[in-house]
């Protein structure tokens, strides 16, 4: 939705000739003319007239004639000009990024980017993916140049981070030189074999000898703001594989007598390898010496002695005009209006959440209701719940104040309302039940709502009922007995095929439909001896169910109670002069059924035929690679009476194994834990593959022959709940460990380490001993198998060997992969 706000628009009338003058004046008179302007670059047609959209003053409306030239977020704009004054109000879309960046600079907190990913044109998976922070920096400089098109700030991007190379090509055997100029807004430096960010210039700089000609490159000229992108990822010919390499590079101050001198502001730092990892920025915003670190919502001060993924330095001539302060009175009224605003809602909703444990919400229905939806949004029942008047309510309110509340909202005085508890019924239907007692009136809306509602859902609702007297005023409702019963109806017109709500009745149980026919037909504006014909209207899930009445049966012998609905009509004529298509309200309540319902029969197309799949058992593997790090998801399709043998021996044949002589084993991962590992010998026929992931894997050597005392121990991911102090959340890709006798836990993590193959941020996780989902934390000389002494526990899951540490991985990963060992890695599925 895009918002708008106002911001002035001056016209200064010097000259009583110029035709804007003429027709605003004219406009004044009474007369309706159109005028073209110029605004913000582009051509608007407007139109003026007195008094029009029911105001007291001249309004105007613009039109954009050529729409090809609008500024970006620029619309359709409707102006209000009070008359003889030209001081008009445009509503003007604003972009994305403005509040994002506002926000940076004032908020107190840390700030959502979902908006400004958005307006790069990603979608929430584009966000969770790994990106460079190269490039997320140039989509981010491209879009902000976009935005600031056809502005005051147009260019600005350019002004501050674009220079100049030329690429210089000399022949050696031939007389020619070429040479080709480009702009840049960073430079790529090799780091590799370079002690600091001179020498990294230099070969950028340096003459490369080709085939027959030399090739350079100069930098004539450099920007303000100099960004550097220093490379420590390349292709590691042995490996075959892109590796990231660990070199230290200094930023050393210089002479101040050089041209382009630049002051280190900014260094960005990337944690992790190659398929994934982590940034955290060291900035100095200001012209002073104190560097903050930003890691996600945490912002810390900090002495910058790192090393560096990429930086950013300003030129010494330009930093006082770079890095000034921006006050609040530089930022657009509009935008500190808005986002105030926004703040205070925010706020609001924060506040409501917080204190929502106290409150309750109370959903009120009445006859206007049903007479407002029956018909239009609704055919079936009486009302929607969420289209009608809700109250958020204290829970400790008196149900007698809220009452007076319910008196001020509808101006019905409290001594005139009787409310009725709505129930489910069998059949899914869902109608007025009985009225509140007095007790229950008496009561708490907390209590009341406890005692109510059977299926613990967080709101009351109720039927208002109001009867009138006869000058349409509401009067006091009389006693109810046992033998009364509230029927709500509804008329349906055969010709116009309509069905609406036309009121309520209270009649005796031992009564019969026949003495109400007078009244009915009043209600529904007909003649006092009209023949109707009457229908109960059931069930309408799965199959609608509307039967006829008897009108000489007693309303009891019908099994009429309160609440039921009674759909009436005017009795078809046996072959009448007009022609309808659903003549009684059964056949209207079918067509209406099946209208609102959509079949879609969705089939698969099998590669061998039915009788023989039927025979077969269908399992999905994920088979996690031994070095590769990568998880493949593999479908195998055997009899059903054959055996987890038979899996691996299957899966043995599809895979890539570290050596041939390895062997598999086949586990049952459910919710990042292992629940089992699988015997040889056990039967496929009953493994549900649907919530359980079969995990398959190499088993280790160091398992194969363990010792007297070595212990095979799970070992998990967690981090600690946010919302449950004691609670922990378990994420990633669990696996076993083999623990030894007399190990300590910094022994454990150092084989743990090698095990996952984690970067640097390893010093950061800590090692825990979890029993029944609770951590107590390992000292480095505490020996870990001594925890593990209890034989007693349900299953292995029940004590483990915790890792804790922040789950920075996609969201979107596929379920099998859950994360293997912490980092995002590639998955590929075969069928």
């Amino acid at each position: 939705m895009e918002m708008y706000t106002a911001i002035p628009i001056s016209w200064r009338i010097a000259d009583a000739a110029l035709p804007e003058k003429r027709s605003l004046l004219a406009a004044a008179n009474g007369k309706t003319t159109v005028v073209t302007i110029v605004l913000s670059r582009s051509k608007r047609r407007v139109l003026i007239f007195p008094k029009g959209n029911n105001v007291d003053h001249l309004s105007m409306y613009l039109d954009v004639m050529d729409s090809g030239n609008l500024p970006y977020g620029w619309s359709r704009l409707y102006i209000i000009c009070q008359q003889l004054r030209m001081t008009c109000h445009l509503g003007v879309s604003f972009s994305p990024a403005e509040p994002f960046f506002y926000k940076l600079q004032y908020s107190d907190n840390s700030v959502a980017t979902k908006e400004l990913t958005k307006s790069f044109g990603w979608d929430t998976y584009d966000s969770f993916m790994q990106h460079d922070v190269q490039e997320l920096n140039r989509v981010l400089c491209e879009k902000l140049e976009d935005k600031m098109k056809g502005t005051v700030v147009e260019g600005t991007i350019e002004q501050l981070f674009e220079g100049h190379h030329i690429n210089y090509i000399e022949c050696i055997n031939v007389d020619y030189k070429s040479s080709r100029k480009e702009s840049f807004y960073d430079l790529q430096l090799d780091v590799k074999g370079c002690r600091d960010v001179y020498a990294s210039f230099d070969k950028y700089v340096e003459v490369e000898r080709l085939e027959g000609c030399k090739e350079r490159c100069a930098l004539p000229r450099f920007p303000p703001v100099l960004q550097l992108q220093l490379k420590r990822f390349e292709y590691d010919y042995m490996r075959d594989t892109m590796v990231k390499r660990q070199w230290k590079i200094s930023f050393s101050r210089c002479k101040s007598s050089i041209r382009n001198l630049y002051t280190l502001h900014s260094v960005l730092v990337h944690s992790g390898g190659v398929h994934g990892g982590h940034y955290y920025a060291f900035i100095r915003p200001t012209l002073s010496d104190q560097w903050y670190k930003f890691d996600d919502e945490r912002v810390t001060k900090e002495d910058i002695k790192r090393h560096l993924k990429s930086s950013m330095a300003v030129r010494k001539s330009d930093k006082e005009k770079i890095m000034c302060n921006v006050d609040e009175k530089d930022i657009a009224e509009h935008l500190r209006i808005r986002l105030k605003k926004e703040q205070e809602e925010k706020e609001h909703k924060k506040k409501e959440k917080a204190e929502a444990h106290l409150y309750t919400v109370i959903k009120i229905a009445r006859d206007e209701d049903l007479k407002e939806q029956i018909g239009k949004n609704i055919y079936f029942d009486l009302v929607d719940h969420e289209k009608v008047r809700s109250f958020r309510i204290q829970k400790q309110l008196p149900f007698t104040s809220f009452k007076e509340e319910v008196a001020k909202e509808f101006g019905i005085p409290v001594q005139f309302q009787r409310f009725w508890l709505w129930a489910k019924r069998q059949n899914h239907t869902y109608r007025p039940n009985r009225p509140l007692t007095p007790h229950e009136e008496a009561q708490s809306v907390g209590q009341l709502r406890e005692v109510s509602n059977k299926a613990h859902n967080a709101e009351l609702k109720l039927f208002l009922e109001v009867e009138l007297g006869p000058e349409l005023c509401p009067i006091r409702p009389s006693e109810k007995s046992k033998e009364d019963i509230l029927l709500f109806f509804k008329l349906y017109n055969a010709e116009k095929e309509e069905l609406r709500f036309v009121g309520r009745l209270f009649v005796k149980a031992l009564g019969k439909p026949s003495e109400i026919l007078t009244k009915l037909n009043e209600m529904a504006g007909f003649s006092p001896n009209e023949e109707i014909e009457l229908y109960e209207e059931i069930k309408f899930e799965p199959n609608v169910m509307c039967e006829h009445i008897d009108k000489k049966l007693t309303f009891r012998s019908s099994q009429l109670e309160d609440g039921d609905i009674i759909c009436f009509q005017k009795a078809p004529v046996p072959d009448g002069d007009t022609q309808v298509r659903y003549p009684d309200v059964p056949s209207f309540l079918e067509y209406v059924h099946n209208r609102q319902t959509s079949d879609i029969l969705y089939y698969e197309v099998l590669d061998i035929p039915l009788p023989e799949l039927q025979c077969l058992k269908t399992l999905k593997v994920a088979f996690h690679h031994a070095t590769k790090g990568e998880v493949v998801i593999h479908s195998i399709r055997l009899p059903r009476n054959s055996t987890i043998s038979d899996v691996i021996t299957d899966l043995k044949t599809k895979v890539e194994l570290s050596n041939p002589d390895a062997e598999l084993r086949l586990l049952e991962v459910f919710y990042h834990k292992i629940y089992k590992i699988f015997p040889p010998h056990e039967k496929i026929e009953n493994i549900n593959d649907q919530y359980w992931t079969l995990r398959a894997e190499e088993i280790p050597e160091e398992e194969k022959n363990l010792g007297p005392h070595d212990r095979l121990i799970h070992v998990y991911h967690f981090m600690k709940d946010p919302n449950q102090n004691q609670q922990i959340q378990n994420f990633g890709d669990p696996f076993l460990m083999v623990i030894r006798e007399g190990e300590t836990a910094a022994e454990v993590m150092e084989r743990i380490q090698r095990k996952l193959r984690v970067p640097d941020e390893f010093s950061k996780w800590k090692l825990a001993f979890i029993s029944m989902n609770r951590p107590e934390y390992l000292q480095d000389t505490d020996v870990v198998s001594a925890r593990f002494q209890r034989r007693d526990v349900y299953g292995a899951w029940e004590q483990y060997l915790g890792l804790e540490h922040t789950d920075t991985t996609s969201k979107r990963s596929y379920t099998a992969n859950q994360n293997r060992h912490t980092y995002e890695k590639p998955v590929k599925i075969y069928n």
